[in-house]
C-alpha cells in the first residue's frame, strides 16, 4: 500500500523492447505476447527483485503467460529441443537469474536492467540515480546522498525556483487588496474576476508565474522520487540513529512528522487563496501528508524534508526583501 511499483510478468525482445503484462490482462486472456521472436526472455517482476529466464542465442523461442487460478500467474518461454538419437546424449542449457533487480544487468542480458522500472520518468531517473551512486561512493552513506542530490538539484534549479517565489511574493503582498475587492463585489463572481485581473494589470502581477516554473520542476522531482523508491541499493542500508533501512518506514515516524511540520511552515509563507475552500484544504494538507508519509520508505521522506527545508529558506528570502523593498517604497 502507499508504493505503486509494478508486480507482474515482463517480457523483453529486440524488436518490441521491454514489456509488462499485467495479472489483469492474464486473467481476463487479453494479453499481447511477442510472436515469432528468436530473441529475448521472460520474467517475473516484484519490488527490487527479478527472476528471469534468459535463453542463448537466436533460436526461435514462444512466449506464454497464464493464469493457473487462485490468484497464481505463469509466465515462462517454450524453446525446441534437439533429435536425440538413440545411445546419444543431448545438452540443453539456459540461464536463470533470480535477484536484484540493478540497472547493470543489462550486462548480464539486453534490456534485464529495465526491470528497474521508473516508468516513463526514466529519463530523469536513470542519470538521477547515476548521480546518486556516484555521491554514494565518495560518501558511503546513502541517506547523504539523498540529501546531496537534493541539494543539487534545488541549485540547478535555482532561478525557476526564485522566479516563482517572486511572484507568490507579489500575491501575498496584494493579498489585502484582494480581500477588499472580494468584500466590495460580494457574490457577483464576473465583476469579481474582472476586478482582480485589473489589480494584477496595475501590479504587473502574473497570476500564472507561481506555478509555470514549479510545473517544469515536476517531472525531474518525480524522476528523483521513482529513483529512490526503485533502488534496491536503499533495503537495508542505514542512515543515522534509528534509521536502519531507508527503503522501509521510519519506527518512530518521526520524519513523517518533521516532514508535516515544513510543510505547515511553507504553507505559511504561501499567499492565501481568495477561495474559503481552497484556504481550507491548504490547512489539511500538511496534515494529510504527514499521515500519508507514514506508509512511506524513509528514504522517499528524507528526500521530501530536505527539498522542503531548501524550499522554505529561499521562498523565505525572496519574501522578507520584497516586503522589506515595499516598506522602503512607502518610506519615500
Amino acid at each position: 500500500m502507499m508504493i505503486p511499483t509494478y508486480t507482474g510478468p515482463a517480457i523483453y525482445t529486440d524488436e518490441e523492447k521491454f514489456r509488462k503484462i499485467e495479472f489483469s490482462e492474464i486473467a481476463k486472456e487479453k494479453q499481447k505476447l511477442p510472436a515469432d521472436s528468436n530473441n529475448g526472455w521472460v520474467g517475473m517482476l516484484q519490488h527490487y527483485f527479478v527472476s528471469a529466464w534468459l535463453p542463448d542465442g537466436d533460436g526461435k523461442r514462444e512466449f506464454y503467460a497464464k493464469s493457473l487460478g487462485d490468484g497464481l500467474y505463469s509466465a515462462g518461454v517454450v524453446m525446441p529441443t534437439a533429435a536425440v538419437e538413440p545411445g546419444q546424449t543431448v545438452e540443453i542449457k539456459t540461464k536463470l537469474y533470480v535477484g536484484p533487480a540493478q540497472n547493470k544487468l543489462n550486462e548480464v542480458a539486453p534490456g534485464l536492467g529495465l526491470s528497474v522500472d521508473y516508468g516513463i520518468f526514466t529519463i530523469f531517473a536513470s542519470p538521477l540515480f547515476w548521480l546518486m551512486d556516484f555521491l554514494n561512493g565518495w560518501i558511503g552513506n546513502w541517506g547523504v546522498s539523498i540529501i546531496l542530490l537534493t541539494v543539487l538539484i534545488k541549485l540547478a534549479f535555482f532561478p525557476l525556483s526564485a522566479a516563482s517565489y517572486r511572484s507568490m511574493a507579489k500575491m501575498r503582498l496584494v493579498a489585502p487588496k484582494l480581500e477588499k475587492i472580494k468584500q466590495q463585489c460580494g457574490d457577483d463572481r464576473e465583476r469579481l474576476n474582472r476586478a482582480m485581473m485589473d489589480l494584477y494589470k496595475t501590479e504587473k502581477i502574473n497570476p500564472l508565474g507561481g506555478c509555470l516554473p514549479v510545473l517544469i520542476q515536476i517531472p525531474v522531482f518525480i524522476g528523483l522520487y521513482w529513483s529512490i523508491l526503485e533502488s534496491v541499493e536503499l533495503r537495508h542500508a542505514p542512515f543515522v540513529g534509528w534509521i536502519v533501512d531507508l527503503s522501509a518506514t521510519d519506527p518512530y515516524y518521526v520524519l513523517p512528522v518533521i516532514m508535516g511540520i515544513s510543510m505547515l511552515i511553507q504553507s505559511k509563507l504561501n499567499p492565501t487563496p481568495t477561495d474559503p475552500l481552497q484556504a481550507k484544504i491548504m490547512q489539511i494538507m500538511p496534515v494529510a501528508f504527514s499521515v500519508i508519509f507514514f506508509f512511506f520508505p524513509a528514504g522517499l521522506v528524507l528526500y521530501s524534508i530536505v527539498n522542503n527545508i531548501l524550499s522554505i529558506g529561499q521562498q523565505w528570502y525572496i519574501t522578507h526583501g520584497a516586503e522589506a523593498a515595499q516598506k522602503g517604497a512607502f518610506k519615500a
